[in-house]
């Protein structure tokens, strides 16, 4: 079928991606006072700034980015309906004593709510009773709702997460990393979009009181639009925030910091470090045709040679040109099936090999007829006598 030993350089051009910047080299992150910091491409995967990533810290009201998602999957997979009207129990009154000085979104017993409204009690006035409620009308009852979140968690890759309530306030085996906030953030904003809206309201008001979203990053940076804010005494102040800019998304994450000023201010620094020295590249797109190689024996005589998958990455901002290298088998032989891997893409920038990823078929090429197949036999029977 395909001489995998003979293989030959087939094309290579240059991409127009030259950098804006001047800078050759990447500075080091910025150095932060607080525990732990985090900072990640929400698209590649890619992490820029990883300071104490993995240290087990009390994650506060971030557990709520959980409790969130929690209910977004509910409602995306169809076991929930943001209609639902939720009777409140006395264990979610925002006057139990459990809740005593801590946010709330002023629900009570009595009074029905809707399941959209706890969305927003939970993500905008951080109510602990909001996600008391939530807990007990998705699951049952609180203990039930924190196992489904610890189920999910493993699911998502969250390794050093355990959670024990669905709104934070302190236990002390109830703890998570900057790491995996940032992994649960990314799962969120990229499977569960339409929720993940709700995280750059800047206000909601339920029971005549109203209530501003408290990371204060969505009124002095108009590209951020999420996430989540924490505090308690043992935890200190964390946020967890999320901008984008020029199609490039990143999630920024601080634990452990000492005022909600510099929580803010720390996680503006990671942003913009990120958002200055590093860009996405996007040299190759789903679907399109890269090469049409020669095919013997074919019903067609050429392929159309692609990827399936765009592929993104995110690099240092350089001035120094990305290329796309195509190598392909020299001698392709039908049939050939959609998705047959016929030699290599490369993106390379200088001697760098950016990324690498197979050459695949984008359409199907059946068998030529007996006598296309018996003349490109003797083609290549004659080639092969003489080479």
């Amino acid at each position: 079928m395909m001489r995998l030993s003979n293989v030959r350089f087939l094309l290579a051009w240059g991409l127009a991606l030259c950098m804006s910047s001047a800078m050759a080299a990447v500075p080091p992150p910025p150095k932060l006072p607080a525990d732990a910091y985090f900072l990640v491409d929400a698209s590649t995967g890619e992490v820029l700034v990883d300071h104490k990533g993995d240290l087990s810290l009390p994650p506060a009201s971030l557990t709520k980015i959980m409790t969130g998602y929690v209910l977004a999957d509910e409602v995306d997979s169809g076991r929930a309906s943001l209609d639902d009207i939720i009777s409140v129990s006395r264990t979610a009154w925002s006057q139990n004593p459990t809740f005593k000085g801590s946010s709330l979104m002023w629900i009570e017993p009595g009074k029905p709510v809707s399941l959209s409204d706890l969305e927003r009690g939970v993500v905008i006035s951080s109510g602990n009773d909001a996600s008391v409620a939530v807990a007990e009308h998705l699951a049952g009852t609180e203990a039930s709702f924190v196992d489904v979140m610890n189920q999910l968690a493993g699911e998502l890759g969250l390794d050093n997460t355990a959670y024990r309530n669905p709104h934070g306030l302190p236990h002390p085996e109830h703890r998570t990393t900057a790491r995996d906030l940032a992994t649960l953030s990314v799962a969120l904003i990229n499977n569960h979009p339409e929720h993940y809206k709700i995280y750059k309201e800047q206000s909601f008001t339920y029971n005549g009181i109203k209530q501003y979203n408290r990371n204060s990053l969505l009124r002095s940076d108009s590209s951020v639009d999420g996430l989540k804010t924490g505090y308690t005494s043992e935890a200190g102040y964390g946020l967890v925030a999320s901008a984008q800019r020029e199609g490039m998304r990143l999630v920024s994450v601080v634990l452990g910091s000492a005022s909600k000023r510099t929580r803010a201010s720390e996680n503006s620094s990671l942003l913009n470090y990120g958002f200055r020295f590093f860009q996405n590249l996007r040299p190759l797109s789903a679907e399109v045709t890269l090469i049409e190689p020669r095919v013997w024996k074919g019903a067609s005589e050429l392929v159309h040679a692609g990827v399936l998958e765009s592929v993104v990455l995110t690099v240092p901002r350089e001035r120094t040109e990305a290329v796309v290298k195509v190598v392909a088998l020299e001698q392709l032989e039908a049939p050939l099936a959609r998705g047959d891997e016929i030699g290599t893409v490369s993106i390379v920038r200088g001697a760098e090999v950016l990324f690498e990823t197979p050459l695949l078929v984008l359409e199907d090429v059946p068998s030529g007829g007996f006598f296309k197949r018996l003349f490109d036999a003797l083609i290549l029977w004659f080639q092969n006598l003489v080479g």
